[in-house]
């Protein structure tokens, strides 16, 4: 009787990883979303538009400008409105704010008086000013409104894999879904500038915008608490809630409990916060330079374009490198059943293995004399470091924060991450156009070949400065037990 017992006993439900994959459907589209003017700007756009680096420098610097301070408020937003309808309406405005960038070549044509893109392309004299500038100003607004939806994704993707997931489990889960970003960068190359080649770069906008929205009638659907799911069954859901019925972290599972979410000034005061906030800025910047300029770098240095074969192999290349990243999210757990050590701890030791790999990227530039092969794959190393750092980053989070002020704390750490994205891209933009202009000269190299290499050289040592930070903040695991 006992046997026959055991083999009709309910088997767990494994719903949280169906989460987990609508969490990394969403990243993925939001890279997508984000990666369209980046691959479309230099060969399509630029030439249209009259643009030259310091128009995109500052498009995509406003853009991470906006996106960090709409990040501060976007956390604050999700706290109050629960996960689903958070994540709704994130992606339902960034979806729409993808979209609009198909309208801005006909609201530059109509503000200067032409009539068709190719007499945009033929503009001569000051009118070609007068383009360059209205049509960065209606990509800037159309720029505007997909910030303020994406803003929204990784706060309402952590605060899920906090209901959804037990601490241990969190970082791989947030390295499976963060994935969706290397992903969203891997499939854009072999997708988009063939998009624009056939269709017209307006087309890509578009059917790419047009994804957010299927994923939003699926969301409506699966998504609900782990405690009210009906996926989700009394094995699973012990499982998930885990963390708060274990005697060793009892003194901590008042953190665990939803609540009042803590307000701005309370987040403030714990030092865990800026450790936080100071980590993300001192990487942030490198993911998104790297997101936002490769294209350009190749493009710039190589003559490589990204609708060509070579252009599109690299860029796949490159990204299908960064997808190692997914492994990432599992070394601490490795490292918490060898070693016995708390979640923090772990994961502080996998991040500072991490912030080593980023190195190799000062080796870019000088083997890039031999072939673009060696900088895309040196690259790829260091945004697979990044990727890998950023899983266990977040993670650090809903470690030592209760579950009610995860998506606020998340915001604040977003926010100073797109604060150093706009210093970075506008910092690159203007030293890209004076390195042209000047001809400067960097370890050997000249002219905007220099400029790369000294973001380079700034890209490469990021990780470590910053391990260091948010280890003198916060040297050992102290769990935040909401007042």
């Amino acid at each position: 009787m006992k046997d026959n017992a055991q083999n009709t006993a309910p088997v767990m439900t494994g719903f949280r990883w169906t989460i987990c994959a609508m969490l990394f459907f969403a990243t993925t589209v939001n890279y997508l979303d984000r990666q369209v003017l980046s691959l479309t700007w230099d060969e399509f756009i630029k030439p249209e538009f009259h643009w030259d680096e310091s128009h995109y420098g500052t498009i995509t610097a406003v853009f991470s400008f906006v996106y960090a301070t709409c990040m501060l408020f976007a956390g604050r937003l999700i706290d109050w409105l629960g996960s689903k309808r958070g994540y709704l309406w994130a992606i339902g405005i960034w979806s729409a704010g993808a979209c609009l960038h198909a309208l801005c070549g006909i609201v530059t044509e109509h503000c200067v008086g032409l009539h068709s893109a190719a007499e945009l392309a033929g503009a001569t004299g000051d009118v070609v000013v007068v383009i360059a500038t209205v049509s960065m100003y209606c990509f800037l607004a159309a720029r505007c409104v997909l910030a303020l939806g994406e803003a929204g994704n990784f706060p309402a993707a952590i605060k899920v894999t906090a209901e959804y997931f037990p601490k241990k489990d969190r970082a791989f889960a947030t390295s499976i879904f963060n994935a969706g970003a290397s992903i969203g960068a891997l499939v854009a190359p072999l997708t988009i500038p063939l998009l624009a080649k056939a269709c017209g770069w307006e087309l890509a906008f578009i059917i790419i915008g047009i994804l957010g929205f299927v994923w939003m009638g699926f969301w409506v659907f699966l998504y609900s608490a782990p405690a009210k799911s009906r996926h989700v069954n009394a094995q699973e859901l012990a499982y998930i809630e885990q963390d708060n019925s274990t005697t060793e972290q009892a003194s901590s599972a008042a953190t665990q409990q939803e609540g009042k979410p803590m307000n701005f000034i309370q987040c403030f005061r714990y030092r865990q916060t800026w450790a936080f906030a100071l980590g993300k800025f001192m990487t942030d910047g490198v993911w998104w330079f790297f997101l936002f300029w490769i294209p350009a770098y190749l493009n710039t240095q190589f003559g490589i374009k990204t609708s060509e074969g070579l252009g599109m192999a690299l860029i796949f290349t490159l990204y299908a490198i960064t997808m190692l990243s997914i492994y990432g999210g599992k070394l601490p757990t490795i490292i918490i059943n060898r070693t016995g050590l708390n979640p923090y701890a772990a994961r502080m030791k996998a991040m500072l293995v991490f912030a080593f790999f980023p190195l190799v990227v000062l080796l870019a530039q000088p083997l890039g004399t031999l072939s673009p092969w060696f900088p895309v794959v040196l690259i790829g190393i260091g945004t697979a470091a990044h990727q890998s750092w950023s899983a266990n980053i977040f993670s650090t989070v809903s470690d030592m924060f209760p579950k009610s002020a995860v998506a606020t704390v998340t915001g604040i750490g977003g926010m100073a991450g797109g604060l150093s994205s706009m210093l970075m891209q506008y910092g690159a933009g203007e030293l890209f156009v004076y390195a042209g202009e000047t001809n400067l000269t960097f370890m050997g190299f000249e002219g905007k070949p220099a400029g790369y290499f000294i973001i380079f050289c700034i890209c490469a040592v990021a990780y470590l400065v910053g391990w260091c930070i948010m280890k003198a903040l916060v040297p050992r695991y102290k769990p935040i037990v909401a007042d």
